[in-house]
């Protein structure tokens, strides 16, 4: 299933997308995207439902984050060895772990701020995983069972805030409208190989990144097995995998930054695509 949120921000109704492309709403079986409706057992029943007998959707409305609520956004740092190469990084031993803000999660289509001051915001396309149930000390064996779906996800970067002022990676990723996800949240059932995914993305119609999921250093089972060592994982926590070689920074002989105006295009193998304008921050 393709489970999605649509409406104004903030007053968002959950809903689903049919065979045909068409948004049905949810509302009159679960109040949102989020928590308890993540789990095994609601995707179940929700599978069962003949969406063909939900209420359409009508007109082009606003698609919010595919999940609300979310408790942590957790991202993963050089997980792709041409990434960790581009930022002259050496390829960790370790998963890598920073947060992004939950307060920076918006819309697949919302705009993008740039930072007031701001002259090195980047972009990062990136393959997420929602958490379904709650669990630590998760075995890699395990790991799969805990994972509700997958969606894209753009995790905007501010570099001289994340790089050039001291302390961690966080304080440049969690800028207001650093997080777009979605447009959809994917079921598990749905991607049977989530580690043979395509991503890219775009900058006014040129392509800066290419890559596939195949090239991960740390797999997704080892990643919520190792995450869950040093924290517990509840309902609707979302994992940023990592991004994979062409992010702005690593643009020889100069970096490439976004400013005001530009649009950024991006998307991952069956789980959709995201677009979203630059604007300057107030």
């Amino acid at each position: 299933m393709k489970l999605l949120r649509y409406g104004i921000k903030g007053s968002e109704k959950p809903g689903v997308l049919d065979d045909q492309g068409q948004i049905r709403d949810l509302s009159g079986y679960i109040d949102d995207i989020s928590g308890s409706a993540l789990s095994d057992e609601a995707i179940s029943n929700l599978r069962k439902l003949d969406l063909n007998t939900l209420p359409k959707v009508a007109g082009n409305p606003r698609i919010g984050s595919c999940v609300n609520h979310v408790g942590k956004f957790i991202c993963i740092g050089l997980n792709y060895a041409d990434h960790a190469a581009e930022a002259n990084m050496p390829v960790p031993e370790e998963p890598i772990i920073f947060n992004k803000w939950t307060s920076a999660i918006s819309g697949p289509n919302d705009d993008v701020e740039i930072p007031i001051g701001s002259t090195k915001t980047d972009w990062e396309v990136e393959l997420g995983v929602v958490i379904g149930k709650a669990g630590r000390y998760i075995s890699e064996s395990d790991a799969m069972d805990y994972v509700a779906g997958y969606c894209v996800i753009n995790d905007v970067s501010e570099r001289e805030w994340q790089i050039e002022r001291g302390g961690t990676w966080d304080k440049g990723k969690g800028f207001d409208t650093f997080g777009p996800i979605g447009p959809w949240l994917v079921t598990r059932d749905e991607v049977p190989n989530p580690h043979e995914l395509g991503l890219w993305l775009e900058v006014d119609g040129h392509r800066y990144q290419n890559g596939n999921t195949n090239t991960l250093i740390f797999k997704i089972p080892e990643i919520i097995s190792y995450l869950s060592r040093c924290m517990s994982l509840q309902p609707g926590d979302i994992i940023s995998t990592g991004t994979p070689l062409g992010v702005g920074m690593g643009i020889k002989p100069n970096a490439v930054y976004l400013k005001p105006g530009q649009t950024m295009k991006l998307g991952i193998d069956g789980l959709g695509e995201q677009q979203q304008f630059t604007v300057a921050a107030k």
